[in-house]
C-alpha cells in the first residue's frame, strides 16, 4: 500500500452542551454547545495544528458545525458539511434523558438498550442497521474523496461508536465497552481494504494544564462569532 492510497481519518465529536450533562437524548435536534464545550473546541483546534489537517469535514448539526468551525477557522481550512455524519434520530424519544424513557416506556426502553440492530426508537426513529449504514457510507465517500489526507471528521457519538465498530469489526449487538467523551480525538486510517483503527479517546488536549487559546484568539474571529450566536 502507497501512502497516496490512505486517508489518515481523525474522528472528533463535537463539545458539550448542556443536554449531554443531562443525559438527555440530542439525537437529531439542534442543541448548541455550552461554555465547557465551546472551551473544549478551542482546545481541540490548538492542538491538532500539529497535525497539519487539511480538511474538516462535519455534521450539519448546530453543535458539531460550532466544534468542526474552532478547528477550520483556527487552521486555516476548508470546512465541508456532510449530514450523512448526523447523530443517530432517535425518534420521540428526542429530549427526553434515559431515566425519562424507561419510565414512560419500560419495554421500549429494554428493546432499546438490548442494541437490537431492527428497533427504531420513538417510532419513527433510526435503527441501528440504517444508522450504521449511513455514516460509515458518509465517512467511506468523504475518505475516497480526500484520498493521501489528512481529514478532521467532527460527528456525534453514536456515529464515533460506528466508526470503533466499523475499524475493529464489533457486530452492532455488542456491548460498548470504549469510550466516547466529549471533543475526545480519535484516530482511523482508510484504506482500499476498509477502516483501522490506530488510536482512540484521546483527551489529553482537554486536561487543565492543556495550553489554551487565549494567546491566539486573533487567528478565530469567525469561530468566535459563531459561538456568540450559538450561546
Amino acid at each position: 500500500m502507497s501512502h497516496a492510497e490512505a486517508t489518515r481519518l481523525i474522528a472528533v465529536r463535537h463539545g458539550e452542551t448542556a443536554w449531554n450533562v443531562e443525559a438527555r437524548l440530542q439525537g437529531q435536534l439542534d442543541i448548541p454547545l455550552n461554555e465547557r464545550g465551546l472551551e473544549q473546541a478551542r482546545r481541540t483546534a490548538h492542538w491538532l495544528a500539529e497535525e497539519q489537517p487539511d480538511v474538516v469535514v462535519s455534521s450539519d448539526l448546530a453543535r458539531a458545525q460550532a466544534t468542526a468551525q474552532a478547528i477550520a477557522t483556527f487552521n486555516r481550512i476548508p470546512l465541508e458539511l456532510d449530514p450523512g455524519l448526523r447523530e443517530r434520530s432517535f425518534g420521540g424519544f428526542q429530549g427526553m434523558t434515559h431515566t425519562e424513557v424507561a419510565e414512560r416506556w419500560p419495554d421500549l426502553s429494554a428493546r432499546w438498550k438490548s442494541r437490537d440492530p431492527e428497533f427504531a426508537p420513538g417510532g419513527d426513529g433510526e435503527s441501528l442497521t440504517a444508522f450504521y449504514a449511513r455514516c460509515i457510507a458518509a465517512t467511506l465517500r468523504i475518505a475516497e474523496r480526500h484520498v493521501g489526507k489528512t481529514v478532521v471528521l467532527v460527528a456525534h457519538g453514536g456515529v464515533m461508536d460506528c466508526l470503533y465498530r466499523a475499524a475493529t469489526r464489533v457486530p452492532l449487538d455488542a456491548p460498548r465497552i470504549w469510550q466516547l467523551d466529549n471533543a475526545a480525538i480519535n484516530r482511523l486510517l482508510h484504506t482500499p481494504s476498509g477502516l483501522t483503527l490506530v488510536g482512540w479517546n484521546d483527551t489529553s488536549h482537554l486536561d487543565i494544564g492543556a495550553p489554551t487559546l487565549d494567546e491566539s484568539a486573533d487567528r478565530m474571529p469567525e469561530a468566535a462569532a459563531l459561538a456568540a450566536r450559538t450561546d
